[in-house]
Protein backbone atom coordinates (compact mmCIF):
# COMPACT_ATOMS: atom_id res chain seq x y z
CA UNK A 1 0.00 0.00 0.00
CA UNK A 2 0.92 3.81 -0.11
CA UNK A 3 1.78 5.86 2.78
CA UNK A 4 -0.94 7.74 3.92
CA UNK A 5 0.77 9.87 7.26
CA UNK A 6 0.42 13.15 4.79
CA UNK A 7 -3.52 12.46 4.61
CA UNK A 8 -4.05 11.97 8.45
CA UNK A 9 -1.93 14.18 10.21
CA UNK A 10 -4.35 13.81 13.16
CA UNK A 11 -3.58 9.82 13.57
CA UNK A 12 0.18 10.20 13.35
CA UNK A 13 0.22 12.34 16.07
CA UNK A 14 -2.06 10.48 18.70
CA UNK A 15 0.05 7.48 17.64
CA UNK A 16 2.92 9.45 18.91
CA UNK A 17 1.48 10.45 21.99
CA UNK A 18 1.41 6.99 23.26
CA UNK A 19 3.23 5.68 26.25
CA UNK A 20 5.01 3.35 24.17
CA UNK A 21 7.39 4.48 21.70
CA UNK A 22 8.21 1.33 19.46
CA UNK A 23 5.84 -1.53 18.29
CA UNK A 24 4.41 -2.34 15.11
CA UNK A 25 0.39 -2.26 14.96
CA UNK A 26 -2.03 -3.27 12.40
CA UNK A 27 -5.62 -1.56 11.81
CA UNK A 28 -8.05 0.27 9.98
CA UNK A 29 -8.30 4.37 9.66
CA UNK A 30 -12.19 5.61 10.11
CA UNK A 31 -13.49 8.84 10.26
CA UNK A 32 -16.75 9.07 12.51
CA UNK A 33 -19.41 11.72 11.55
CA UNK A 34 -22.44 12.58 13.78
CA UNK A 35 -21.93 9.13 15.40
CA UNK A 36 -21.30 7.08 12.88
CA UNK A 37 -18.21 6.09 10.54
CA UNK A 38 -18.03 7.70 7.15
CA UNK A 39 -16.72 6.52 4.14
CA UNK A 40 -17.05 9.67 2.58
CA UNK A 41 -14.84 11.46 4.79
CA UNK A 42 -12.29 8.93 4.54
CA UNK A 43 -12.20 9.77 0.65
CA UNK A 44 -12.31 13.13 1.10
CA UNK A 45 -8.49 13.05 2.79
CA UNK A 46 -7.05 11.92 -0.16
CA UNK A 47 -6.19 15.36 -1.44
CA UNK A 48 -3.10 16.91 -2.50
CA UNK A 49 -3.62 20.25 -0.71
CA UNK A 50 -2.12 19.83 3.04
CA UNK A 51 -4.38 22.91 4.09
CA UNK A 52 -6.99 21.47 2.78
CA UNK A 53 -6.32 17.98 4.77
CA UNK A 54 -5.30 20.00 8.17
CA UNK A 55 -9.07 21.59 7.32
CA UNK A 56 -10.68 18.47 7.20
CA UNK A 57 -8.96 16.89 10.21
CA UNK A 58 -9.44 19.44 12.15
CA UNK A 59 -13.12 19.41 11.45
CA UNK A 60 -13.69 15.58 11.48
CA UNK A 61 -10.52 14.02 13.51
CA UNK A 62 -9.85 10.46 12.55
CA UNK A 63 -9.24 7.49 14.38
CA UNK A 64 -6.90 4.03 14.12
CA UNK A 65 -9.09 1.38 15.31
CA UNK A 66 -6.07 -1.71 15.96
CA UNK A 67 -6.60 -5.15 15.09
CA UNK A 68 -3.09 -6.69 15.39
CA UNK A 69 0.65 -6.45 17.54
CA UNK A 70 3.11 -7.00 14.74
CA UNK A 71 6.27 -5.90 17.06
CA UNK A 72 6.83 -5.28 20.64
CA UNK A 73 8.05 -2.44 22.63
CA UNK A 74 10.92 -4.63 22.70
CA UNK A 75 11.81 -4.64 19.23
CA UNK A 76 10.47 -8.06 19.20
CA UNK A 77 8.94 -9.45 15.73
CA UNK A 78 5.59 -11.27 16.54
CA UNK A 79 4.39 -12.36 12.87
CA UNK A 80 5.15 -15.93 13.26
CA UNK A 81 2.85 -16.22 16.56
CA UNK A 82 -0.48 -17.33 16.09
CA UNK A 83 -3.31 -15.17 16.06
CA UNK A 84 -4.04 -16.02 19.70
CA UNK A 85 -1.43 -15.28 21.28
CA UNK A 86 -0.44 -11.79 19.25
CA UNK A 87 -3.98 -10.44 20.46
CA UNK A 88 -3.18 -11.60 24.08
CA UNK A 89 -0.25 -9.57 24.00
CA UNK A 90 -2.51 -6.81 21.78
CA UNK A 91 -5.01 -6.49 24.73
CA UNK A 92 -2.42 -6.11 26.72
CA UNK A 93 -0.89 -3.51 25.08
CA UNK A 94 -3.99 -1.54 24.57
CA UNK A 95 -4.26 -1.65 28.01
CA UNK A 96 -1.90 0.05 28.76
CA UNK A 97 -1.29 2.83 26.30
CA UNK A 98 -5.05 3.13 24.90
CA UNK A 99 -6.76 4.47 27.94
CA UNK A 100 -6.11 8.00 27.57
CA UNK A 101 -5.84 7.91 23.41
CA UNK A 102 -9.34 8.80 22.46
CA UNK A 103 -8.16 8.47 18.84
CA UNK A 104 -6.48 5.17 18.91
CA UNK A 105 -9.18 2.38 19.75
CA UNK A 106 -8.90 -1.43 19.52
CA UNK A 107 -11.09 -3.13 17.48
CA UNK A 108 -13.41 -5.68 19.41
CA UNK A 109 -12.91 -9.62 19.13
CA UNK A 110 -14.93 -12.41 20.14
CA UNK A 111 -14.89 -16.64 19.85
CA UNK A 112 -18.34 -16.59 20.13
CA UNK A 113 -20.64 -16.95 17.44
CA UNK A 114 -23.84 -15.34 19.01
CA UNK A 115 -20.79 -12.46 20.40
CA UNK A 116 -20.61 -11.47 16.39
CA UNK A 117 -24.55 -11.81 15.60
CA UNK A 118 -25.12 -9.08 18.17
CA UNK A 119 -22.49 -6.86 16.49
CA UNK A 120 -25.00 -6.76 13.24
CA UNK A 121 -27.71 -6.34 15.14
CA UNK A 122 -26.49 -3.78 17.38
CA UNK A 123 -24.60 -1.28 14.63
CA UNK A 124 -27.04 -1.99 11.73
CA UNK A 125 -26.07 -0.60 8.37
CA UNK A 126 -22.91 1.25 9.97
CA UNK A 127 -21.13 -2.35 9.62
CA UNK A 128 -20.81 -4.26 6.48
CA UNK A 129 -19.04 -7.41 8.01
CA UNK A 130 -17.22 -9.36 10.53
CA UNK A 131 -13.36 -10.62 9.46
CA UNK A 132 -13.33 -14.38 10.99
CA UNK A 133 -9.46 -15.27 11.14
CA UNK A 134 -8.25 -18.50 11.94
CA UNK A 135 -6.68 -18.63 15.89
CA UNK A 136 -3.27 -20.70 14.93
CA UNK A 137 -2.64 -18.43 12.08
CA UNK A 138 0.70 -16.32 11.35
CA UNK A 139 0.23 -12.63 10.22
CA UNK A 140 0.23 -12.83 5.91
CA UNK A 141 0.85 -9.13 5.24
CA UNK A 142 -1.56 -9.08 2.23
CA UNK A 143 -3.08 -12.31 2.06
CA UNK A 144 -6.69 -13.17 3.20
CA UNK A 145 -5.83 -17.28 2.77
CA UNK A 146 -6.38 -17.68 7.08
CA UNK A 147 -9.56 -14.82 7.20
CA UNK A 148 -12.87 -14.31 5.32
CA UNK A 149 -15.16 -11.47 5.69
CA UNK A 150 -19.19 -12.42 6.40
CA UNK A 151 -21.04 -9.60 5.21
CA UNK A 152 -24.33 -8.67 6.40
CA UNK A 153 -26.86 -9.18 3.68
CA UNK A 154 -30.09 -7.40 3.55
CA UNK A 155 -32.28 -6.31 0.75
CA UNK A 156 -34.13 -3.27 0.00
CA UNK A 157 -36.75 -2.26 -2.86
CA UNK A 158 -35.52 0.29 -5.46
CA UNK A 159 -37.04 1.81 -8.57
CA UNK A 160 -34.62 1.89 -11.87
CA UNK A 161 -34.34 5.72 -12.91
CA UNK A 162 -31.93 5.09 -15.57
CA UNK A 163 -29.31 2.47 -17.02
CA UNK A 164 -25.61 2.57 -18.62
CA UNK A 165 -24.96 0.94 -21.89
CA UNK A 166 -22.32 -1.76 -21.32
CA UNK A 167 -18.91 -0.60 -22.45
CA UNK A 168 -18.49 -0.84 -26.05
CA UNK A 169 -21.55 -2.41 -26.55
CA UNK A 170 -25.20 -1.64 -27.14
CA UNK A 171 -26.87 -3.82 -24.84
CA UNK A 172 -27.41 -2.96 -21.01
CA UNK A 173 -24.11 -2.83 -18.76
CA UNK A 174 -25.77 -1.86 -15.41
CA UNK A 175 -29.21 -1.14 -13.99
CA UNK A 176 -29.23 2.54 -11.66
CA UNK A 177 -31.45 2.39 -8.67
CA UNK A 178 -33.24 4.85 -6.74
CA UNK A 179 -34.70 5.91 -3.56
CA UNK A 180 -37.83 8.23 -3.10
CA UNK A 181 -36.89 10.72 0.01
CA UNK A 182 -39.77 12.36 2.03
CA UNK A 183 -40.57 15.70 -0.53
CA UNK A 184 -41.01 13.33 -2.94
CA UNK A 185 -37.49 13.03 -4.86
CA UNK A 186 -35.96 10.13 -6.26
CA UNK A 187 -32.29 9.96 -5.35
CA UNK A 188 -29.65 7.54 -6.99
CA UNK A 189 -28.26 5.25 -4.57
CA UNK A 190 -26.17 2.49 -6.43
CA UNK A 191 -26.41 -0.04 -9.31
CA UNK A 192 -27.17 -3.87 -9.90
CA UNK A 193 -25.12 -5.26 -13.29
CA UNK A 194 -24.89 -9.07 -12.31
CA UNK A 195 -26.92 -10.20 -15.56
CA UNK A 196 -26.97 -13.05 -17.46
CA UNK A 197 -25.43 -12.49 -20.87
CA UNK A 198 -29.29 -14.20 -21.62
CA UNK A 199 -30.95 -11.18 -19.62
CA UNK A 200 -28.99 -8.51 -21.46
CA UNK A 201 -31.06 -7.94 -24.34
CA UNK A 202 -34.35 -8.22 -23.12
CA UNK A 203 -33.41 -5.83 -20.58
CA UNK A 204 -32.01 -3.40 -22.97
CA UNK A 205 -35.38 -3.39 -24.79
CA UNK A 206 -37.54 -3.29 -22.11
CA UNK A 207 -35.54 -0.17 -20.51
CA UNK A 208 -35.22 1.43 -23.85
CA UNK A 209 -38.57 1.88 -24.45
CA UNK A 210 -39.32 3.30 -21.34
CA UNK A 211 -36.52 5.72 -21.55
CA UNK A 212 -37.87 9.48 -20.70
CA UNK A 213 -36.11 12.19 -18.68
CA UNK A 214 -35.03 13.33 -15.94
CA UNK A 215 -35.28 9.70 -14.53
CA UNK A 216 -34.27 10.98 -11.12
CA UNK A 217 -35.26 14.12 -9.96
CA UNK A 218 -32.82 14.51 -6.68
CA UNK A 219 -29.36 12.88 -6.79
CA UNK A 220 -28.75 11.74 -10.18
CA UNK A 221 -25.68 9.52 -11.11
CA UNK A 222 -21.82 10.99 -12.29
CA UNK A 223 -22.87 14.48 -9.76
CA UNK A 224 -19.26 16.10 -9.63
CA UNK A 225 -17.09 14.82 -7.68
CA UNK A 226 -13.29 13.97 -7.47
CA UNK A 227 -14.02 10.88 -8.67
CA UNK A 228 -15.72 10.98 -11.56
CA UNK A 229 -14.85 10.14 -14.74
CA UNK A 230 -16.36 10.90 -18.20
CA UNK A 231 -18.01 7.64 -18.13
CA UNK A 232 -20.03 8.55 -14.79
CA UNK A 233 -22.12 11.28 -16.70
CA UNK A 234 -23.06 8.51 -19.52
CA UNK A 235 -26.53 7.24 -18.49
CA UNK A 236 -29.83 6.90 -20.10
CA UNK A 237 -33.06 8.03 -18.22
CA UNK A 238 -36.15 5.87 -17.55
CA UNK A 239 -39.85 6.59 -16.56
CA UNK A 240 -39.54 5.19 -12.91
CA UNK A 241 -41.89 2.62 -13.10
CA UNK A 242 -40.16 -0.38 -12.72
CA UNK A 243 -39.50 -2.09 -9.17
CA UNK A 244 -37.08 -4.47 -8.07
CA UNK A 245 -35.80 -6.15 -4.65
CA UNK A 246 -32.44 -6.65 -4.51
CA UNK A 247 -29.63 -7.68 -1.99
CA UNK A 248 -26.96 -5.32 -0.28
CA UNK A 249 -24.22 -5.42 2.27
CA UNK A 250 -23.50 -1.69 2.82
CA UNK A 251 -25.36 1.72 3.03
CA UNK A 252 -23.89 4.71 3.55
CA UNK A 253 -23.11 8.41 2.37
CA UNK A 254 -26.72 8.32 0.86
CA UNK A 255 -25.80 4.98 -1.04
CA UNK A 256 -24.78 1.26 -1.77
CA UNK A 257 -21.18 1.12 -1.75
CA UNK A 258 -21.11 -1.79 -3.36
CA UNK A 259 -23.20 -3.59 -6.66
CA UNK A 260 -26.18 -5.05 -5.81
CA UNK A 261 -27.75 -8.52 -6.62
CA UNK A 262 -31.21 -8.72 -8.21
CA UNK A 263 -33.46 -11.03 -6.14
CA UNK A 264 -37.00 -10.42 -8.25
CA UNK A 265 -38.92 -7.80 -10.03
CA UNK A 266 -42.01 -5.83 -7.77
CA UNK A 267 -45.10 -5.60 -10.33
CA UNK A 268 -46.98 -5.62 -6.62
CA UNK A 269 -45.22 -2.53 -5.58
CA UNK A 270 -45.44 1.15 -6.02
CA UNK A 271 -42.59 3.18 -7.36
CA UNK A 272 -43.43 6.14 -4.46
CA UNK A 273 -43.44 2.90 -1.94
CA UNK A 274 -39.45 2.71 -2.53
CA UNK A 275 -38.34 5.07 0.45
CA UNK A 276 -35.28 6.28 1.91
CA UNK A 277 -36.77 4.95 5.17
CA UNK A 278 -36.12 1.54 4.24
CA UNK A 279 -31.97 1.79 4.29
CA UNK A 280 -31.99 4.76 6.86
CA UNK A 281 -34.08 3.26 9.82
CA UNK A 282 -31.06 0.37 9.63
CA UNK A 283 -28.22 2.18 10.13
CA UNK A 284 -26.29 2.02 13.12
CA UNK A 285 -23.42 3.44 14.79
CA UNK A 286 -20.24 1.03 14.87
CA UNK A 287 -18.54 3.28 17.67
CA UNK A 288 -20.69 1.86 20.14
CA UNK A 289 -18.75 -1.58 19.75
CA UNK A 290 -15.20 0.46 20.33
Amino acid sequence: GQPLARYFPDVVSAVAQLPAKRFVIDGELVIPVNGALSFDELQLRLHPAASRVQKLAAANPAMMVVFDLLGDEDGKSLLTLPLRERRRQLEQFASANFKTNHAVRLSPATTQLEQAKKWFDKVGGDLDGVMAKQLNAAYASGERTAMVKVKQIRTVDCVVGGFRYASGARVIGSLLLGLYDEAGLLHHVGFTSAFKASEKRELTAKFEAMKKPPGFTGNSPGGPSRWSTERSGQWEPVDPKAVVEVTYDHFTGGRFRHGTKIIRWRKDKAPRQCSMEQVLGREGKSLALL
